[in-house]
């Protein structure tokens, strides 16, 4: 019973021997924080199994959980950001771009991909608050009207999943110009009668709430997601008052009529598909020739 009582003195392991934990396999709850496995993430959908908080997620895993078997077809890969107005602020733009594309593996803060959901097909937009916060550039608003146009052409519902700060400072007017470019092509797919579901997930603030994000034909957001245009602490110094209790996140804004529902991330699959079910053209039946 030695080493129970420790009579021995302790176990002496040298720095080269110890093992660490690989990076990535322990995440903490930001609510309530409790430890998360990453494989009891992966199977709650990175929903917190403890008080039901949604973890921040970008598009790898959102079509890990929408599109069947991880199935799809990734849309419009060549696109890359510019530097137009040869921005510099602590650094270049060119190489913040450089370092983030290292850093995240992403070409830009949107991918488009088209797959089926359900047996559906669907095509997804979905931004990654990783790349610049998710900031809405060129290549965000040409990918969305990409999108679209596959969308129309194929007759093929459109899902846009919105993740952002806002407009992209780097680039401007140009940035601004994606607003109506966006909230245009969207205008052609409802003439054109193709469903398009819009999904605001934490954070979705700034010119992306101010177009493409509240244009859907439903709108439905995640449980306490953070949706707004100004930020909170902006308003509050501008009105000079304290802002209401849980002011700005989903619950407080579908109160007051600006999303149709909110859906947990593990019943939005079946959530979505039902929908786009219930929109599906009823197809004619053949009939047949009289004798």
């Amino acid at each position: 019973m030695a080493w129970f009582k420790r009579e021995i003195k302790g176990i002496i392991t040298t720095t080269e021997e110890k093992k660490e934990a690989p990076d990535g396999i322990w995440n903490k709850c930001p609510n309530c924080k409790k430890p998360l496995h990453y494989s009891e993430q992966v199977e709650n959908q990175y929903v917190c199994h403890y008080c039901g908080y949604h973890l921040r997620i970008g598009s790898k895993e959102y079509f890990s959980v929408l599109f069947d078997d991880n199935q799809f077809t990734e849309l419009f890969t060549t696109l890359h950001s510019g530097d137009p107005l040869e921005f510099t602020d602590t650094k270049k733009y060119t190489d913040r771009l450089k370092e983030t594309k290292a850093k995240t593996g992403l070409t830009d803060a949107i991918r488009a991909a088209h797959g089926k959901m359900n047996g559906q097909e669907l095509v997804i937009a979905c931004m990654d608050f990783n790349f610049i916060g998710g900031s809405m550039g060129s290549v965000v608003g040409e990918k969305i009207a990409r999108s679209i146009d596959h969308s129309i052409a194929n007759r093929i519902p459109f899902l846009m999943i919105s993740k952002s700060g806002g407009a992209r400072m780097m680039e401007a007017a140009f940035s601004l110009m994606q607003m109506a470019k966006t909230s245009a092509k969207l205008a052609l797919l409802s003439q054109a009668k193709v469903p398009y579901i819009s999904l605001l997930t934490d954070p979705t603030t700034g010119g992306v709430t101010a177009s493409y994000a509240m244009l859907g034909d439903i709108n439905i957001a995640e449980p306490g997601s953070l949706i707004g245009f100004a930020g909170p602490r902006v308003i509050k110094e501008t009105i000079k008052k304290d802002l209401p209790k849980g002011f700005q996140t989903a619950e407080f804004v579908q109160e007051h009529g600006f999303l149709d529902f909110i859906v947990d991330r593990r019943e939005m699959k079946e959530k979505l598909a039902s929908f786009l079910k219930m929109l599906a053209p009823v197809k004619e039946e053949k009939k047949e020739p009289e004798a």
